[in-house]
């Protein structure tokens, strides 16, 4: 970022297309780690892609919502997704390219990609 506006404009883009709380409990929510640690990491163009995304593909039951410290640092970024009458599911180390994975693979087709979770990870 280098610049007051650059900041400004970045808040617009985001505006309406980030939720910052899912009220519906009906709603998937993809929630991205944008703590200090996370946004280092590379965080912030992971929500992007995410937010991006969701909106084009019109996943109406799908809210990307940030949130501060998951308290695993060393696996950051991590995107947890959270589905009504299941257990979360926590990717780690995402990239927008690993995102968009997760959008067709997870939140489309309802396919756990597992080589990118915390628990099917050999990163």
């Amino acid at each position: 970022m280098k610049s007051l506006e650059e900041l400004k404009a970045i808040r617009e883009r985001m505006e309406g297309k980030v939720g910052f709380r899912a009220e519906d409990s009906n709603m998937t929510r993809v929630v991205v780690g944008m703590a200090t640690c996370g946004i280092a990491s590379g965080a912030r163009p992971v929500l992007t892609a995410l937010s991006d995304a969701v909106q084009e593909k019109k996943l109406e039951n799908v809210a990307v919502v940030q949130t501060g410290c998951i308290g695993l640092c060393q696996y950051e970024p991590i995107v947890e997704i959270m589905e009504p009458g299941k257990e979360k599911v926590t990717y780690i180390k995402m990239t927008p390219e690993k995102a968009m994975e997760v959008v067709d693979q997870h939140l489309i087709r309802g396919q756990i990609v597992a080589k990118y979770t915390l628990n099917g990870s050999d990163l």
